[in-house]
């Protein structure tokens, strides 16, 4: 069984850019924060972009999301992902009124995305932790950012992304014979349709109920295979 270090050092690097970024909170001028953000929503939306690209069949990704989305909004899983935050807040007393925005948002952020299914396919099939070692540079970097606007609730994202990339690294080490480049490619597709709703929050032109979207990540993997 493939050990998941790419998912550990991940963990940590966004525990150290969160911790970094806390102690940088209030010493940043506001429009310094407000340009890192946009900048990250830029290429948020350009990553999104190149990774809906990549998908062979796109009226599955269309239908995966469309699907995922009713499956979502039916499982009220964007009320029940705040309401989990909100008790894990209440649970170590944090007075910061952004904690359940940034454990969410910087959750999204970390876990939907193609160097996170990628990473931990290649990690689990070949064992193979490059791509999850540069995905935690990347995010280490992120949570600097983010923390120093949303605050503690980013350095808790570290557990959910942990948990996340863990588990596709054992199941993609256990089940690898069923895991097709097609079948990556219209995971990555559909990942990188959510990602472009995750710029456009960051960019506050509307709010995507994201949580509620995560469903189509499944869906696309039933249809690929019903219909490969």
């Amino acid at each position: 069984m493939v050990f998941p270090l790419g998912s550990v050092i991940n963990a940590l690097a966004i525990l150290a850019g969160g911790a970094l970024g806390l102690l940088l909170h209030g010493r940043l001028p506001e429009k310094m924060r407000q340009v890192v953000f946009q900048g990250l929503g830029l290429c948020v939306l350009v990553i999104g972009m190149q990774m809906a690209l990549q998908g062979k069949n796109g009226l599955l990704v269309v239908l995966s999301v469309l699907i995922g989305g009713v499956v979502g909004e039916a499982l009220r899983l964007e009320d029940r992902f705040a309401g989990l935050a909100g008790k894990l807040k209440g649970l170590v007393r944090s007075k910061n009124t952004r904690f359940v925005d940034g454990m969410v948002n910087a959750s999204l952020i970390y876990c939907i995305g193609a160097m996170a299914i990628l990473g931990s396919f290649d990690e689990g099939i070949r064992g193979d932790h490059s791509i999850l070692f540069t995905k935690a540079l990347l995010d280490g970097f992120a949570s600097i950012a983010l923390a120093s606007t949303y605050g503690a609730g980013v350095l808790f994202s570290a557990l959910p992304v942990f948990l996340y990339q863990g588990l596709l690294t054992l199941f993609a080490g256990s089940f690898q014979a069923y895991f097709s480049d097609y079948l990556i490619a219209q995971l990555t597709a559909t990942g990188g349709t959510l990602i472009l709703g995750i710029g456009i929050n960051l960019l506050g032109l509307t709010v995507i109920r994201l949580s509620s979207l995560l469903p189509s990540l499944v869906v696309i993997v039933i249809l690929s295979i019903v219909f490969p």
